[in-house]
């Protein structure tokens, strides 16, 4: 039986929970392709499956990202074949130096672009991707508040924000990821470890309040960032990296200013093969004429999968971070 070194979680709990050890290699079944996985992305839905936050049978693969190349091909797959570049997101065991992927989850790689420039671009892309097109379609003009600016969400969102002419404000926790977060567009940065972000965005907007909120933090921003809206403002509520928000009475909303509330998936944003070709290939195509900045200075080996996870909660990280098999 072929062997292969994976990160897996046996128990639930901290970043010490993650294990690197030896597993069986994976055999493709129908509809299904075996990748050499050649670069791996680090999400914070990640940290959500090892907490248990996301239930899942154990023991558990991590990582729902990566890119490589396949090196065989199931029963039934049309689309693909053993030597393509390819990447996918939102399919678990990507923390392993070979993963089963089915076909639908898949995306070919363009020439153009490296395999840790696909692990690092396709899940934060397509969620920047929707989030700015879709869940809340800016245009020239908007007043956008977007939490976590130098995460690797929050970089490309300020990016495809600023490019539809809306007027980005962000927050970050150090001077550092201030700069950083100005360097991509951002028209205000707000240093939310040192002000209140809310009285900030009061005074930027003159006491209107945002269009819409992007919020990937959650408990701890939430009920602040309704009270940053515009009344009918949209609060988009995409992640929950400080904790999960309570319970929200709908009244709330009206007596707040009659406010939308949205909690959004990218899956429910590719939901068919077009969509995820459309909105991977429109990420592709920025990330390669150079409209689309990607920011990858934390790269770690799978063997260090642990201190990524440790890094990333801390918030001692900005932009993407990858793990190499």
């Amino acid at each position: 039986m072929a062997m292969m070194k994976a990160v897996q979680v046996s128990k639930v709990g901290g970043a010490d929970a993650l294990r690197y050890t030896d597993v069986p290699r994976p055999d493709p079944g129908a509809d299904q392709v075996l990748v050499h996985v050649r670069a791996i992305g680090v999400n914070y839905v990640d940290v959500y499956y090892r907490e248990g936050t996301y239930p899942a049978a154990l023991p558990l693969t991590l990582g729902q990202e990566g890119a490589g190349v396949i090196v065989e091909v199931g029963e039934g797959v049309s689309g693909f074949q053993v030597g393509d570049n390819v990447a996918w997101c939102m399919y678990l065991g990507a923390y392993a130096e070979y993963a089963v992927v089915p076909e639908a989850h898949l995306v070919h790689v363009p020439s153009n672009i490296s395999w840790q420039q696909a692990a690092a671009v396709l899940l934060q892309g397509m969620t920047a991707h929707y989030l700015t097109a879709d869940t809340f379609p800016l245009e020239k003009g908007d007043l956008a508040l977007i939490h976590a600016g130098a995460g690797g969400v929050g970089l490309l969102l300020t990016q495809m924000a600023v490019q539809k002419g809306a007027h980005v404000i962000t927050t970050v926790s150090t001077d550092e990821k201030a700069a950083l977060s100005r360097s991509m567009g951002a028209q205000d940065v707000i240093l939310y470890s040192h002000q209140d972000f809310e009285a900030e965005v009061k005074a930027i907007t003159g006491g209107r309040g945002v269009d819409v909120v992007y919020d990937s933090v959650g408990r701890s921003t939430f009920e602040q960032s309704l009270r940053c809206l515009r009344p009918r403002g949209m609060m988009v509520l995409y992640g929950a990296s400080s904790g999960a928000v309570p319970p929200v009475d709908p009244i709330h909303l009206s007596l707040m200013g009659s406010l939308f509330l949205t909690r959004p998936s990218l899956s429910h944003y590719t939901l068919t093969r077009p969509e995820l070709h459309a909105r991977s290939g429109e990420v592709f195509e920025g990330l390669a004429r150079g409209t689309l900045l990607l920011h990858m200075q934390h790269t770690y080996p799978l063997s260090q999968a642990a201190k990524a996870h440790e890094e990333l909660q801390a918030r001692r990280t900005s932009g993407k971070i990858i793990l190499l098999p």
